[in-house]
C-alpha cells in the first residue's frame, strides 16, 4: 500500500487534461443551463416542465460551479484567455467572484482539517477545551457559523453574505467584483420582479439559486464534517493525511455525479487539486487506496449525524455533539 505522499506522486498521471472534453463539458454545460433557465421562464410552456426545469437549473447550477471552481485550480483550461473570460462571468454570475473565492478555497486547500475559528474557506472547527475557553458570544458565533440553517441557507449566508458582502465591506478595492456581482444579481432580480412578478421570480430566479447554494453548502460542509473525521493542529497537520483521513466521499448515484461534477470524489481533489472533474472516477479505480476512505451520503440520516458535530474532542480524537460536550 503506498503512502500518501506516494500516492500524491502517482496521481500526478491524472492531472493532464483533455482540452477538447473540457470545452465540450463547459460548453455542454452552459447550453444545457440556458435552455432549463429560459424554459422554466417561458409562460408557453405547462407549468409542472417550468418546475421541472427550474430544478434542472438549480442542478445544472452545481456542475457549472465545480466547473468554474476546477479551472480555479487550474485544472482545465488554464492557458486559454477565452475560457478565462467565459469562467470571470460564471463567477460572477454564480456569486463566488475569483478575487475572494481562489484566495479563501486555496486557503482551505491548504489548511484542510486544521482546528481553526477562523474558518477562512470553511467552517470553522475548535477543539472541545478551546470552545470553553471562548466568551458566551464567541461561543454563540461559533455555533450558529455551524448551524444546520446556515449551511441550508447558503445562498444567503455563504454567497451573499460571505463571499460579496463581507469580503467587499473589508477589503472593498481587492473585492470589487464582488460589489460587481452582488450589483449584477440584485438588477436581474429587480427586472424579473418588475416585468414577469414576484412568482415567476421565486420559482425561475430564486428557487434555482436557493437549491444549487444549499445543496453546495452541504456537500462543502459534509465532505468535511462527518462522523471519523481527524483534525489536527497546525504542527501536527500533514495535507496528505488530511486529504485521506479527513475528506469524505460522498456517494452518489451516476445521475447526481454528473451534476455535481464528480466533486463526491472529494478525497482525490483534494490529494490532488489538479485532476480534472472528469478524470476523478478514473483515478479512484486506478488507486485502490483511495477506496477505502469515510463516506457520506444524502441519507437524511447520515445528513443530521453530520450537522449535528460540532467540536473536536482531542481525548476521544472525534467529532462530538454539543449534548456529548454538557454530558
Amino acid at each position: 500500500m503506498r503512502s500518501g505522499k506516494q500516492l500524491i506522486a502517482d496521481s500526478k498521471q491524472f492531472s493532464s487534461e483533455n482540452t477538447l472534453r473540457s470545452w465540450l463539458e463547459l460548453l455542454s454545460t452552459i447550453v444545457l443551463t440556458i435552455t432549463a433557465l429560459v424554459v422554466g421562464f417561458s409562460n408557453s410552456v405547462p407549468l409542472i416542465v417550468r418546475i421541472i426545469c427550474c430544478v434542472l437549473t438549480g442542478l445544472l447550477y452545481i456542475r457549472l460551479f465545480v466547473i468554474y471552481h476546477d479551472y480555479e485550480h487550474r485544472a482545465i483550461l488554464k492557458d486559454s484567455r477565452v475560457a478565462h473570460w467565459i469562467m470571470a462571468f460564471i463567477g460572477i454570475y454564480l456569486l463566488a467572484p475569483e478575487n475572494i473565492w481562489k484566495r479563501s478555497h486555496d486557503h482551505h486547500h491548504n489548511h484542510n482539517s486544521k482546528l481553526t475559528l477562523s474558518g477562512i474557506g470553511s467552517y470553522p472547527t475548535v477543539s472541545k477545551n478551546r470552545f470553553l475557553t471562548l466568551t458566551k458570544k464567541q461561543q454563540q458565533l461559533y455555533l450558529i457559523n455551524r448551524h444546520a440553517l446556515t449551511v441550508t441557507l447558503g445562498y444567503f449566508t455563504l454567497f451573499i453574505y460571505w463571499l460579496n458582502l463581507k469580503s467587499f465591506f473589508e477589503s472593498p478595492r481587492k473585492h470589487i467584483d464582488s460589489l460587481v456581482a452582488l450589483i449584477l444579481h440584485l438588477c436581474i432580480s429587480v427586472a424579473v420582479m418588475y416585468w414577469l412578478g414576484a412568482a415567476v421570480y421565486f420559482m425561475a430566479l430564486f428557487f434555482p439559486f436557493f437549491l444549487a447554494f444549499g445543496m453546495g453548502s452541504y456537500l462543502f460542509y459534509s465532505q468535511h464534517n462527518f462522523p471519523g473525521a481527524q483534525f489536527r493542529e497546525n504542527h501536527d497537520w500533514a495535507y496528505d493525511l488530511a486529504a485521506i483521513t479527513s475528506t469524505s466521499r460522498m456517494m452518489m448515484n451516476p445521475v447526481m455525479n454528473w451534476f455535481t461534477g464528480n466533486i463526491g470524489y472529494h478525497h482525490i481533489h483534494h490529494l490532488n487539486s489538479r485532476i480534472p472533474f472528469y478524470r476523478l472516477p478514473e483515478a479512484s479505480k486506478s488507486m485502490p487506496e483511495l477506496k477505502d476512505v469515510p463516506t457520506t451520503s444524502w441519507s437524511p440520516v447520515e445528513m443530521i449525524r453530520c450537522l449535528r458535530l460540532k467540536l473536536w474532542d482531542d481525548e476521544k480524537g472525534e467529532m462530538i455533539t454539543l449534548k456529548q460536550l454538557y454530558s
